[in-house]
């Protein structure tokens, strides 16, 4: 029949000719690397970003925490590690307004705890409160001033007069109790008898020995003052005045 050997493989009656193939060349395709490779450049990549954007905060607590109290004795005490306010700590305005706990980040903050009657230890540390803010300059747009109010009385008229003029006291009321959770005195210390030194991020981190006392001991002011300059130029590449 025509054409009946088309598709019968050609056979050479050569036994040394080469053999041709009989089925068609097949291509083992072998799987870059590439791809794989490119992943890992990305995620290397993106944690390089997120290594850069937490590097100031980082070294500026490293600096101040590990560096500088290693080669300074510091006036302060500081808190290691710092302690978060906590979420659920109950605040309430003289006006009788909810504040939430993290409306107090944002600003380095100086805090005194007194109760309504505010005795003369209260008012010595309202008074360095505002005489320390007011030495730093331009920088005192950085730090707030807070007073926690541990009971329902009322602060006398003068007191809230005093701390209203310029830049005001912020007086929020809490319970002593659950206050005593987050801010601690030193020991065989008072609650009261501290200023406490709270960070952008609402920590803790430093408190002021007790009673220091401005009007007698220029010194211990100017030593306090030192203590919060070091915290604000330690802070001051991730750290804006305002909320």
């Amino acid at each position: 029949m025509s054409g009946s050997n088309s598709f019968v493989p050609n056979v050479s009656n050569n036994p040394d000719a080469p053999e041709e193939p009989t089925s068609p060349v097949s291509m083992t395709v072998h799987s870059l690397p590439l791809p794989d490779a490119r992943r890992t450049f990305g995620r290397l990549q993106m944690l390089l970003v997120l290594a850069c954007c937490a590097a100031p905060v980082l070294v500026s607590y490293f600096t101040y925490f590990v560096i500088k109290p290693q080669g300074r004795a510091n006036y302060s005490e500081l808190i290691t590690p710092p302690l978060a306010i906590p979420e659920q700590l109950p605040l309430v305005s003289l006006t009788g307004e909810s504040i939430k706990p993290a409306a107090l980040r944002g600003q380095w903050i100086l805090a005194v705890v007194a109760n309504g009657a505010c005795d003369a230890t209260c008012e010595n540390n309202l008074l360095i409160q505002r005489q320390l803010r007011e030495t730093l300059g331009r920088e005192k747009k950085r730090v707030d001033k807070v007073w926690f109010l541990t009971d329902d009385a009322p602060p006398s008229p003068s007191i809230l007069q005093a701390i209203s003029a310029g830049d005001p006291t912020q007086v929020l009321r809490v319970p002593r109790a659950e206050l005593s959770q987050w801010l601690l005195p030193a020991e065989g210390q008072l609650l009261d008898q501290h200023i406490y030194v709270i960070d952008p991020t609402g920590q803790w981190m430093m408190r002021a020995p007790p009673n220091p006392e401005p009007e007698r001991n220029l010194s211990a002011l100017s030593k306090f003052k030192k203590d919060i300059e070091r915290l604000l130029r330690a802070s001051a590449s991730w750290d804006q005045p305002g909320r």
